[in-house]
């Protein structure tokens, strides 16, 4: 199955139902269930901004899956809807010109696995 890694506090946030949309410079046109892998490396500068979601983060684990649904190239009026619909995680980088990839059915495991990630989307095997 395909995997993906995302720095924390990203990874966290889509597992916690709060970032529906994850960005990348490229475009997919893979749609299905992904494992969302939490990365080793945190994005310590945006932890006191998401305090108030009281999360515990990962390093180095596969936290939960999702599906990618949807693939849609950033355009200031996308941006700017995502900004109204949830300033604190989508106001922190102008997104226009990116690829927002769209997470739906997102499940968070209760046991993580614990592996190194890789870049892209990669595939993982049990």
């Amino acid at each position: 199955m395909k995997a993906l890694t995302i720095k924390e506090p990203w990874a966290s946030l889509i597992i916690e139902g709060h970032k529906k949309y994850e960005f990348r410079s490229w475009k997919t046109n893979y749609r299905g269930k992904i494992y969302i892998h939490a990365g080793q490396t945190i994005e310590k500068e945006y932890l006191k901004k998401f305090d108030k979601y009281n999360i515990t983060y990962s390093k180095g684990e596969i936290i939960g899956e999702a599906y990618i649904t949807d693939c849609i190239l950033v355009n200031k009026d996308f941006n700017n809807k995502l900004i109204k619909e949830n300033h604190n995680i989508y106001g922190n980088n102008d997104h226009t010109n990116e690829y927002a990839w769209k997470l739906e059915n997102i499940k968070k495991y209760k046991n993580k696995i614990k592996i190194k990630g890789q870049l892209g989307l990669w595939n993982y095997s049990k």
